[in-house]
């Protein structure tokens, strides 16, 4: 008995490392729960924009999205609306879009771009 409890709580740690370990942050700022980083639109920001940032691309819905940046502890609302939302942490801008150009394709995207941008000094 006391071996199986024992190897329920080491189990439960273990997930709950797993969980946590998987909370991605850039510029100390969460990124969006399941988002996945974009290189291409990250580097088109470094690149022609000249700013330090990461985009994160979801299919979840912008609502959904500026509703996770609205609860996140720091965070500031300065817009939002039913295309996208703008937020800020600190020194970091976080802009929430839905549809977004590719700007190195010229496509319409009907996915979520979140950028997360080191605003200037």
């Amino acid at each position: 008995m006391r071996i199986t409890r024992l190897a329920v709580f080491v189990l439960t740690i273990l997930v709950v490392g797993l969980v946590t370990a998987g909370a991605e942050e850039k510029y100390a700022v969460k990124v969006y729960d399941g988002a996945k980083y974009d290189a291409d639109t990250s580097q088109f920001l470094a690149s022609q924009m000249k700013v330090d940032g990461a985009c994160y691309r979801t299919d979840a819905t912008v609502a959904q999205v500026n509703e996770f940046y609205k609860e996140q502890p720091g965070t500031t609302e300065v817009h939002t609306s039913a295309k996208g939302g703008m937020f800020k942490k600190g020194g970091v801008n976080i802009t929430v879009q839905s549809p977004w150009m590719n700007m190195k394709t010229g496509q319409h995207m009907t996915d979520t771009l979140i950028s997360i941008v080191k605003a200037s000094q």
